[in-house]
């Protein structure tokens, strides 16, 4: 089994990419363009044993700005922004003891790197059935995605689309609502205004304020794997959404609608019209994603709607170093004033930034 760590200006990234069957948040650019959002160092792990493949792209962050003192040096590592999860070749997907020898030697290439554990978001279609592989303790099922099978005819993907999605696409065809594809970089400012006020009215975390400078990369660097959809209604933007496509899989990235056209669901329309825009460039999965952090809320009814196709959104929590990972609950059980109990009992990981 041979294993190494690969840097961004290798091009090894791109060739084991080329090798396996992967989406746009595997891409080199992307995770170079979320390190510098997060300020966070970009690797990715690539084990091998002949035909089999086990590739991991990461980030990792800094441990010692959560705490109101001076610690020693501590990592610890977090997948980019989306669903990148694990590449793996055919042959390492047929491999439970492959999967399961990858892991340890991840956790060691962690440990040695001073990273005391891992939160890795797997992708629901490339990384499916891995809960079958790996324990409930480190692999957990933390929600559901929907996804649209592409591969099914016009018809069987109408008619599974929720009754009042159907009524609602076709009032909007028949009040002359207008769905368009269009050049990111050409529509980007109209773009960032929705997307800004969107997340002004939804009390976003800091997180997802993406600033424009990310964005103007994003169009310099990654054109070909993204596409906007503007929804008009008398020539005025109602709604936008980016979209990426790679490897048959387009994805919903980020969207916003303006408030004075919310009562209008402008979205219906619009994810009507990509899911069948995506079919005819011959893509196989148009993926929907879940509710926020999993949860089946809202935002989930209203992506359910649109297909019956359903998939385990699946997390992988990897502790590496359980000393330095006790360490760092203990600090920060001290800066909520809290058991160290109560941290460990909760949901979140890793623990020491729970909120």
């Amino acid at each position: 089994m041979k294993t190494k760590i690969i840097y961004l200006s290798n091009p090894l990234w791109l060739e084991t990419l080329n090798k396996l069957r992967y989406d746009f948040y595997h891409l080199p650019q992307f995770v170079y363009l979320e390190s510098q959002r997060t300020n966070t160092t970009p690797q990715a792990i690539l084990i091998s044993e002949g035909e089999k493949i086990f590739c991991l792209p990461y980030l990792i962050r800094r441990c010692d700005d959560l705490f109101g003192e001076a610690i020693p040096e501590v990592f610890d590592a977090v997948s980019p922004y989306g669903y990148p999860g694990i590449l793996l070749s055919e042959a390492a997907a047929n491999s439970p003891d492959f999967l399961e020898l990858s892991i340890n030697q991840l956790i060691f290439v962690l440990r040695n790197q001073n990273i005391c554990s891992a939160f890795i978001r797997l992708h629901p279609i490339l990384n499916q059935g891995l809960e079958k592989i790996y324990s409930p303790e480190i692999c957990k099922i933390t929600g559901e995605t929907v996804a649209i099978n592409l591969k099914l005819t016009h018809e069987e993907i109408w008619m599974q689309t929720h009754s009042n999605h159907r009524k609602i696409i076709n009032r909007h065809k028949r009040d002359g609502i207008k769905v368009k594809m269009v050049l990111f970089d050409e529509y980007l400012e109209d773009f960032l205004e929705i997307y800004y006020e969107t997340m002004e009215r939804v009390g976003a975390a800091k997180l997802y304020y993406f600033n424009p400078d990310f964005f103007w990369e994003l169009s310099k660097q990654l054109i070909n794997n993204l596409h906007l959809s503007i929804v008009e209604l008398e020539n005025e933007i109602m709604s936008a959404c980016l979209f990426t496509e790679c490897c048959g899989i387009v994805q919903s990235y980020l969207s916003g609608t303006k408030n004075k056209f919310l009562k209008f669901s402008p979205d219906k329309i619009m994810f009507d019209h990509v899911r069948f825009w995506a079919k005819e460039r011959g893509n196989e999965f148009m993926h929907l994603g879940g509710g926020y952090g999993g949860a089946k809320d809202g935002v989930y009814d209203f992506k359910s709607g649109f297909s019956k196709l359903r998939y385990k959104f699946l997390t992988l929590r990897l502790i590496t170093d359980e000393e330095k990972y006790k360490y760092l609950v203990e600090l920060r059980a001290k800066c909520l004033n809290k058991q160290i109990e109560t941290i460990l009992n909760s949901s979140f990981f890793p623990a020491y930034r729970s909120p």
